[in-house]
């Protein structure tokens, strides 16, 4: 294993996380069975997810001088992530999360609230031009405002660092920002978002896949959740399995297991359907879990589950 540097932009938000049989239905109240309060946002949960896997990771975000802002900075303490800029804002609050949960099959409904990181600025984007150089793949998300994520991704192309993009939540983009995705990782739905077609099998998924190679990006992920991801690109077209590692928790963090999983593979220098499998492997664990940043799995544990599944 390669000790590799990662950069994530995103936001940090406290994850108020309720279990419940079933959810409410405009104006019901339900009675829920659990309640947890934690660290969460896309680019937080991500960067956890990648330090936990062996990866140097530095965080860009934005935070309020409250108690949640005090929450991620302990998060990234705990974590050992380079919480350097992770800035604060004088006059905004660190974002929430309402996350229901059905307690019987695991899925999930969300509402987030960014908060403070809807405050940083592409000036602020530009104090950490070094430690994204030195890195070996820059990641980040449309939590943010998505002028700054195009701004981001430009900058780490222009030092000639690896991309990622993972279009979550799902949102039109500016054609000009396609080029500068060396991945882009969308699942079912945004991937019919971005492109206009049904993506509800894997050949729809080629369709959709080979719409966004046609707008420049480089390679595509489509995660197609328990039928596992469908890896193309120029050369190479291929269904990568899920990975199953036990029953089914909680799919909430799922999708930043994967990122995370994808980042720290593409890092040590694996193919892309390497990185795709250790990437399903990371999620696979992550959805046997309650929580999100809490449910992401250690290196120890993925490696022990990729030896022993065939390749």
């Amino acid at each position: 294993m390669i000790s590799s540097r990662i950069t994530i932009m995103g936001i940090f938000v406290a994850d108020l996380t309720f279990r419940t049989p079933r959810l409410p239905v405009w104006g019901e109240t339900v009675l829920g069975s659990d309640f947890r309060m934690g660290p969460g946002g896309k680019g937080s949960n991500q960067a956890v997810a990648a330090a936990r896997l062996g990866a140097q990771v530095t965080f860009i975000s934005k935070v309020g001088r409250d108690a949640f802002g005090d929450l991620a900075r302990r998060t990234c303490a705990e974590e050992g992530i380079d919480a350097q800029f992770l800035l604060s804002s004088e006059n905004a609050s660190t974002g929430a999360a309402s996350i229901v949960v059905h307690e019987g099959k695991g899925e999930n409904a969300i509402v987030v609230v960014p908060g403070a990181c809807n405050q940083l600025t592409a000036e602020e984007i530009d104090l950490a031009r070094n430690r994204i150089a030195e890195s070996a793949v820059f990641l980040t998300q449309l939590e943010q405002p998505v002028v700054l994520a195009e701004h981001a991704l430009k900058l780490a192309r222009s030092l000639g660092v690896t991309t990622i993009l993972n279009p979550a939540p799902a949102t039109t983009l500016p054609a000009s920002l396609y080029g500068l995705c060396d991945y882009l990782t969308p699942n079912e739905s945004e991937s019919s978002l971005l492109t206009g077609l049904p993506v509800e099998s894997p050949d729809e998924a080629e369709r959709a896949a080979d719409s966004l190679l046609n707008r420049g990006v480089g390679n595509v992920i489509i995660t197609l959740g328990e039928r596992g991801a469908l890896v193309r690109n120029k050369e190479i077209t291929m269904l990568v399995d899920a990975v199953h590692a036990g029953p089914v928790v909680e799919t909430t963090g799922a999708g930043d297991a994967f990122a995370g999983g994808l980042a720290v593979a593409l890092a040590e220098g694996r193919d892309i359907v390497q990185a795709t499998r250790f990437a399903c492997a990371v999620a696979g664990i992550s959805v046997t879990r309650p929580g999100t940043a809490q449910s992401m799995p250690k290196r120890d544990e993925v490696d022990r589950l990729c030896q022993n599944r065939p390749q």
